[in-house]
């Protein structure tokens, strides 16, 4: 499992970013969730925000299905992965 504070994968789209984070639940099964923010810059300094603006829906929304489609490719070949044993 990737260290708690540092997301397994990472997905941009413009200033969109989905983070996609590995978790285990007390019974130790592992489980993800996703994080949507909107990265910007404030002089030097990034930010961000989850608050969108209407023309970063279109951007969100594609980075949102590549987060499901990583997540789905993932789990198929853990599966397929599975069968072979």
């Amino acid at each position: 499992m990737v260290g708690k504070n540092f997301p397994v994968h990472r997905i941009s789209v413009g200033g969109i970013q989905v983070a996609i984070w590995e978790n285990e639940s007390k019974e130790g099964k592992t489980f993800n969730t996703v994080t949507l923010d909107r990265r910007y810059k404030v002089g030097e300094e990034w930010k961000s925000t989850n608050s969108f603006k209407v023309n970063d829906l279109p951007k969100a929304s594609l980075a949102l299905q590549k987060a499901f489609e990583y997540l789905s490719l993932k789990e198929t070949g853990a599966q397929a992965a599975q069968e072979l044993v």
